[in-house]
């Protein structure tokens, strides 16, 4: 059945997955479509095969692929995924997916504006005016290059601002942290941040004629070798965006862009969950249509979210795994029974979702005959 994919066909099923998440998004709350926050990333896929079509040598020194997934973080639904040889970079066509991906937001789906977020290697300068024309706004990471670090360090003191970490709350007592203890003991050299400060500067990339602000971020590290302190060390990571000040701090773009490493935990669904990087097959366009095959079975459990009623609990959906997904509300044991002229479904089973499902169920069926 793969095989029968080529690239055009991968294209409109994936066009097809795009109408029908436009379609769940035309039905939302319009203060939920205010801001649709677009992510993108490469991962990199390994195979033992060795007659794959497209397959190549990675960074890592691996065979394998390259897909780039760009994804709706509102949802964590896929928007589009492209399968690419594993040698190619992780912008490697990511404008144009991007650029289709705001169509989708703003043109069909109904959403007021768009954020585009990436780490550095999708700061992709020569679109930024475009971009910034347009209204979209962009929360990108910036390579730390010299002269960047040269401008960072000549700031003054008084420009920067500390950076407070929210602390995260300690469920029960951790037992000991025996790496930490062996590192310590075998004298291993280790960082650790010992305080950050954020500043502002402004920019004009390169590539780009409109001035930008950049985030820098200045991390105080001390190093230690077993008992012993070294001289310690200061690092700069940068940020730029074209949101106004007004709207978003430093702080702010700082932890706007360490949100979008949520994009992380979807891969790895698609990874291990799903289970749609598994490249099944030899051809290359057929490898594709599974990993958008997979990507829509992810993406109906998020509009099994966006559909049913907030009332009934169904916006937890969005953040359950695919696997315990499938086991308590996919795989519930069902008896279909044809009695008078009708279809009946008899559950054999109840859990926490069943509710969600008979309730929620028939508002939606009201809500479309309404």
């Amino acid at each position: 059945f793969l095989r029968r994919f080529e690239a055009t066909s991968v294209r409109d099923l994936m066009a097809a997955m795009q109408r029908s998440s436009a379609k769940v998004w035309r039905g939302q709350p319009k203060k939920d479509r205010r801001l649709a926050l677009i992510d993108a990333d490469g991962t990199q896929v390994e195979t033992s095969g060795e007659c794959k079509q497209g397959m190549d040598i990675s960074y890592k020194g691996r065979w394998g692929f390259g897909p780039l997934v760009v994804s709706l973080a509102n949802s964590q639904e896929v928007i589009s995924v492209v399968n690419r040889p594993g040698n190619r970079p992780s912008h490697d066509g990511a404008a144009a997916e991007l650029d289709q991906a705001i169509d989708w937001a703003l043109e069909r789906a109904g959403f007021e504006n768009v954020r585009l977020r990436g780490d550095t290697d999708f700061s992709l300068t020569t679109n930024f005016d475009r971009w910034h024309e347009k209204g979209v706004e962009f929360v990108f990471g910036m390579d730390a290059s010299p002269g960047l670090i040269r401008r960072a360090r000549a700031l003054p003191e008084s420009a920067w601002r500390s950076l407070q970490r929210p602390e995260r709350p300690v469920k029960r007592r951790r037992p000991e942290n025996v790496k930490r203890r062996v590192i310590k003991e075998r004298e291993f050299k280790t960082l650790k941040v010992v305080s950050e400060q954020v500043s502002e500067i402004a920019y004009s990339p390169g590539r780009a004629e409109e001035t930008y602000r950049l985030i820098v971020l200045r991390k105080h590290i001390e190093v230690s070798k077993g008992q012993l302190l070294l001289e310690p060390e200061l690092r700069h990571f940068f940020y730029i965006t074209n949101v106004p000040a007004s709207e978003m701090s430093p702080v702010g773009v700082v932890r706007e862009s360490n949100a979008r490493c949520h994009q992380e935990n979807l891969i790895e669904q698609l990874k291990n969950g799903v289970q749609a990087t598994r490249m099944p097959v030899a051809e290359f366009d057929a490898n594709w249509a599974y990993l958008v095959i997979g990507s829509l079975a992810w993406n109906l459990k998020a509009w099994t979210g966006l559909v049913l009623p907030k009332k009934w609990g169904a916006r937890r959906l969005l953040k359950m795994e695919f696997r315990r997904f499938l086991a308590e509300v996919i795989l519930i044991p069902t008896q279909i029974l044809n009695s008078g002229r009708r279809l009946i479904y008899r559950l054999l089973a109840v859990n926490r979702w069943t509710q969600l499902l008979l309730y929620g169920t028939q508002d939606l069926r009201r809500r479309r005959t309404a």
